[in-house]
């Protein structure tokens, strides 16, 4: 069973009253019953906790996680991303959601500005299965529609997938690649983009499955953990 810490700002749950209306035990709590109900193991931190709630411990203790961010990415300590960052290079999955496009610890991972272009206009999203083949896209079909969504359209100012599961479209004409898979070092990384915080995307059925396939593909890193510094030669010279 992977171990999934679920990262959230819970910040405007508890300041903004139509996100609160939505989310009223924090995005965070929709993300763990529908990762709990998959069959994970679970566990929350935010980001008033000490440490952001990402102790060495806690991480030392994860599988994956998940990175809900919005308002406050500048609060996220340098020195808890570097912790995270070297838990990523060193195996751990990352899922990133939504707005945490612009979160410090994925634009890092990237090394480019991960802008992109936005309108919040509750309109409906297609997200199209790109890549049927990928572990990420089963029991999905060929589309599947986000009643309410906010419209993130091209060009998304990222280095191209490793693969690319998703792209969506929007009524006002734009697409966007909303599931991309990278790899950085032996952890696997997956950006995911519904998830705006006054819509109820994070009750979505096919949301919630996205988001489980997700971490069942990023708990897997690959090959053997990779060893540095001077070593004497395993051949005679």
């Amino acid at each position: 069973m992977a171990r999934v810490t679920i990262w959230n700002e819970y910040r405007q749950e508890r300041s903004d009253d139509r996100v609160r209306a939505v989310y009223p035990d924090g995005i965070h709590a929709a993300l763990a019953e529908g990762l709990t109900q998959a069959g994970f193991d679970v566990r929350v931190a935010t980001l008033d906790e000490p440490e952001h709630g990402l102790t060495d411990e806690v991480l030392a203790a994860t599988d994956v996680l998940t990175w809900w961010g919005h308002a406050a990415h500048g609060e996220v300590r340098d020195e808890i991303v570097e912790r995270v960052q070297q838990r990523v290079l060193t195996g751990m999955g990352l899922v990133v959601l939504h707005s945490g496009h612009h979160s410090k610890i994925f634009r890092r991972l990237m090394g480019t500005s991960c802008d992109l272009k936005w309108r919040e206009a509750g309109e409906h999203q297609r997200v199209w299965v790109v890549d049927p083949a990928h572990p990420i896209a089963q029991r999905l079909g060929e589309s599947f529609v986000v009643d309410h969504e906010e419209m993130y359209g091209e060009h998304f100012d990222i280095p191209a997938p490793d693969r690319l599961v998703f792209v969506s479209w929007f009524p006002g004409g734009e697409v966007f690649r909303s599931g991309c898979c990278f790899e950085r070092g032996r952890g696997r990384i997956f950006y995911f983009q519904p998830g705006h915080e006054t819509y109820a995307t994070y009750f979505d059925a096919n949301v919630r499955r996205v988001i489980a396939n997700a971490v069942r593909w990023a708990a897997q890193p690959q090959g053997a953990q990779p060893t540095f510094g001077r070593r004497e030669p395993l051949e005679p010279v």
